[in-house]
């Protein structure tokens, strides 16, 4: 092996072979590639978009089994299918759903990012991760991945925060922090211009203008969660702003790093909140 292939590693950022002595890729920017802290294995496995999302999508699966393993009644098959394989709203409390009434009622303001990561029937959680896979893969191309879970985690907090001050009761669902990808993505494609540009605006407008339309049509859609995850994640897109203008920095891993600690702490702290009340209450 020549010297030059051992001094080669994939950046952490793009997943493109550079030089372990690169200051800053020469491809995204990104900061020191080579550093020794960036390639430990499992980093490097959350640092890898790809592998990311389809973390966020086996843990949004496994709280749906979850919330399904919590009913206290037999599951039945539902006629309609908006209701198949539905969780009962007190498995969905238990284990984090927000809204006025668990929050007002019993202070769990920690469940403003858990209910992030739970669905309320098969449908619900099919749509939510077949949208999210496509549109956080985007967002990770554009804004690379410590961007793309930021504006995820944070996009769906404010979405059911927002919803949270319109009253709305109960609410759970993937949907608020998938509009905050979709808002970034809309944010990007209006300010980079050009031909891609704006088939991206384009395209994800007509996402937006579709979402609008089935929560006016159909009832239950948590309409305050879906338009303030989508200005959130259009503001957070503005604020942090995409690789093809400013490389990630150093405010931008501690954005990531905080969301992740957070979410990993929340989610822990919603299973074992879960099984405190489903078993030993």
């Amino acid at each position: 092996m020549t010297d030059s292939k051992r001094n080669s590693i994939l950046c952490p950022q793009c997943r493109r072979l550079v030089s372990r002595d690169e200051a800053r890729c020469p491809y995204c920017g990104h900061s020191r590639p080579g550093a020794a802290w960036k390639n430990i294995v499992g980093l490097r496995s959350i640092l890898d978009g790809d592998q990311l999302i389809r973390v966020v999508i086996a843990v949004n699966i496994a709280f749906f089994l979850l919330t399904l393993l919590f009913n206290t009644r037999r599951i039945g098959i539902s006629m309609n299918p908006l209701f198949l394989l539905a969780p009962e709203s007190t498995s969905l409390l238990q284990l984090g759903a927000t809204g006025t009434l668990p929050i007002d009622q019993a202070q769990r303001w920690w469940t403003l990012l858990s209910a992030n990561y739970l669905h309320g029937g098969l449908l619900h959680i099919l749509f939510n991760m077949m949208a999210l896979r496509q549109v956080a893969g985007l967002v990770d191309r554009e804004f690379g991945t410590q961007r793309m879970f930021s504006i995820y985690t944070l996009s769906g907090v404010i979405g059911f925060y927002i919803s949270y001050l319109a009253g709305v009761p109960f609410t759970i669902g993937a949907s608020a922090a998938v509009c905050g990808l979709i808002g970034a993505a809309i944010y990007y494609g209006w300010s980079r211009g050009g031909i891609y540009g704006q088939a991206i605006s384009k395209q994800l407008g007509g996402w937006a203008i579709a979402i609008f339309v089935f929560g006016v049509l159909v009832p239950g859609i948590n309409n305050w969660g879906h338009g303030g995850g989508m200005l959130a994640g259009a503001l957070l897109a503005a604020l942090m702003g995409y690789t093809e203008r400013r490389s990630t920095g150093f405010l931008h891993r501690l954005a990531f790093f905080g969301c992740l600690i957070v979410t990993l702490v929340v989610l822990t702290w919603a299973l074992g909140s879960g099984l405190y009340y489903r078993f030993l209450i």
